[in-house]
């Protein structure tokens, strides 16, 4: 990482042997520094691949029995969202379909493949979903029909589905238990409570008339705030639920489209933005509360260039100071 005054070291990278989207962390306790990542290929023929990393020789491992076929580039990846090595080691995958998959020492195979249309065999394009971690039997994810979907993966069945929005959804994620927001093409972020299903509450729209918001993150840590980023934009608009539809500051030193948000996991007081500009901006964002009347721009805190546009970012769940990122055929490892 860099900041304007000083270079640190801490840059690993892998090669993939295809272009890269998709990015996971594993959270179990004995798989920590291991990861997935997706491909991006305009076939129906893609690949997933698990990549462990060794922080006490900075080298990565790959085994070719641990990559497996994806029909489709996977729109999100997630390990299952628990540190207990005692569940079943499963990964899961969106595209065509949400499927989950069971991790063995020497071969990945297909648990599950879960169809949210009961009266077809086709699936809506699922853009995205989030694995709860306060229940692991939860699955949310967003659809281009415009539905949310809540699966039961214990039961490998639909808990609840609702019509989100008015247009394609794009992003969806867990806030607190029963909890969830999502994104759409309609512009607007919206939150939900599974204990009352036929409401939602707006919370922000994209004032940039006829333009959809693309990505959504919660911070888990501190559930008071959100942060979602628009199509083709260079900002990032931090939310504080508490008091919508005002944004309680905008970030907007990215000289690009923000491609991926990801806060910090274990305080939720940083968050990394990705992009267009090659560039991965770390934000200190842990004050918000402290600082609504902020009428200057704000500064991130470190940055680190790529050479190439950045597609997804995500902050490892377990290990506060690393940072994946994935642009061309690299997964590279930021320690922060």
């Amino acid at each position: 990482m860099q900041s304007p005054s000083e270079k640190r070291p801490g840059i690993y990278t892998y090669t993939a042997q295809w272009p890269i989207y998709a990015v996971a962390w594993s959270v179990r306790h004995d798989k920590q520094s291991r990861l997935a990542v997706g491909s991006y290929l305009e076939d129906y023929s893609n690949k997933v691949e698990l990549v462990h990393f060794n922080s006490n020789t900075s080298d990565f491992t790959t085994d070719s029995r641990l990559i497996f076929d994806h029909p489709y580039s996977p729109t999100n990846v997630m390990f299952l969202p628990s540190e207990d090595a005692s569940h079943s080691d499963i990964i899961a995958t969106s595209g065509d379909y949400l499927r989950l998959w069971r991790i063995h020492d020497d071969h990945i195979e297909l648990k599950s493949l879960l169809n949210g249309d009961k009266s077809s065999e086709f699936n809506s394009a699922i853009t995205s979903f989030d694995w709860a971690d306060f229940d692991v039997r939860r699955v949310a994810t967003s659809s281009v029909d415009s539905t949310c979907t809540i699966w039961d993966t214990e039961r490998e069945s639909v808990d609840t589905q609702l019509v989100a929005h008015d247009k394609e959804v794009y992003d969806i994620s867990w806030g607190v238990y029963n909890v969830f927001a999502s994104v759409s093409g309609d512009g607007s972020l919206r939150v939900f409570d599974l204990r009352d299903k036929e409401r939602s509450t707006i919370i922000y729209e994209n004032p940039t008339q006829d333009s959809h918001l693309l990505r959504l993150e919660w911070n888990k840590c501190d559930p008071r705030f959100i942060a979602t980023v628009g199509i083709d934009s260079n900002k990032v608009v931090i939310l504080d639920i508490r008091f919508p539809t005002t944004p309680l500051m905008e970030l907007s030193k990215h000289k690009g489209s923000v491609n991926a948000i990801t806060w910090q996991s274990c305080s939720g007081r940083q968050m990394c933005s990705v992009g267009d500009d090659s560039r991965a901006l770390i934000w200190g964002v842990g004050a918000v509360g402290l600082r609504p009347e902020n009428g200057g721009e704000i500064e991130p805190e470190m940055w680190y260039g790529s050479i190439a546009e950045i597609n997804n970012a995500r902050w490892s769940p377990v290990e506060s100071d690393w940072i994946a990122i994935g642009f061309l055929n690299s997964l590279q490892l930021l320690k922060v």
